[in-house]
């Protein structure tokens, strides 16, 4: 509405200013006229008025298109603010901390974020609620799911070695891998409590490695698998244990 407003002030304006612009050049004109030259003055006057025309049709349109453009350049600021807030909203938690070449994954509606390498592409894996990989190589990616549970917290579940070992051997690995635990580790961030455990699968037919970050939260049992072929495990390692690591559990 308020757009529509100016908009309708700037023609009334610009006629205007086309009217007065070219009254003042007539004008000028009629000032030089001379008895002795009526005819050649009539062709000159003429030639001017269609000039003036066509410089007042020049300055019309310089005159509104300098006068529409910031009206157009605030709109789309407008937009662009309100896209910007929606954007900053979803990510304000890691404004400070993506680290370089990765980007963040932010589901506010059930609750996590991490982060992935910020070349890789999304992908649907099944029975998961969010999934990335890698753009080549086929067989590293990164994958979230997540099952209701009436626990509290991961520490109800029992010790890290027993809960990890019970893990990685019965729910992670398929019945034809022999399942190789690494390491583990426990952290507590802003008082709620994840493990990590690094280990590899292997089967006659190839074999990987990957890191799981598991935590329990918001009535859900959060599991993240970030995993690499196990040739270039050994390349692309910290790269992962980044995002492993990255697993957040968001209040819901």
């Amino acid at each position: 509405m308020w757009s529509k407003r100016v908009e309708r002030g700037i023609s009334l304006k610009a006629s205007l200013f086309m009217s007065s612009t070219i009254r003042i050049v007539l004008l000028g004109v009629r000032t030089v006229r001379s008895p002795k030259s009526n005819r050649i003055m009539e062709s000159t006057n003429s030639l001017w008025c269609s000039s003036v025309h066509s410089i007042a049709s020049t300055l019309l349109l310089l005159c509104v298109c300098g006068l529409l453009w910031p009206l157009q350049e605030k709109a789309a600021t407008l937009r662009s603010g309100a896209l910007t807030t929606s954007l900053l909203q979803a990510s304000s938690l890691f404004a400070e901390e993506i680290p370089e070449k990765y980007r963040a994954f932010v589901d506010k509606e059930d609750g996590y974020s991490y982060y992935y390498p910020y070349d890789w592409r999304d992908f649907d894996f099944r029975a998961h609620d969010s999934a990335f990989k890698d753009r080549y190589m086929q067989l590293h990616n990164v994958r979230v799911r997540f099952l209701p549970t009436n626990k509290t917290d991961i520490h109800e579940l029992g010790p890290m070695e027993e809960v990890v070992s019970d893990l990685v051997r019965y729910k992670l690995a398929s019945p034809n891998q022999y399942a190789t635990i690494f390491g583990m580790q426990e952290r507590n961030i802003d008082g709620k409590n994840y493990y990590t455990v690094e280990y590899g699968l292997q089967t006659p037919n190839f074999a990987t490695n990957s890191f799981a970050t598991v935590a329990i939260g918001n009535g859900r049992f959060y599991t993240l698998i970030v995993v690499a072929n196990e040739r270039r495990w050994k390349r692309y390692r910290n790269q992962l244990k980044v995002v492993a690591d990255s697993f957040r559990m968001l209040d819901i």
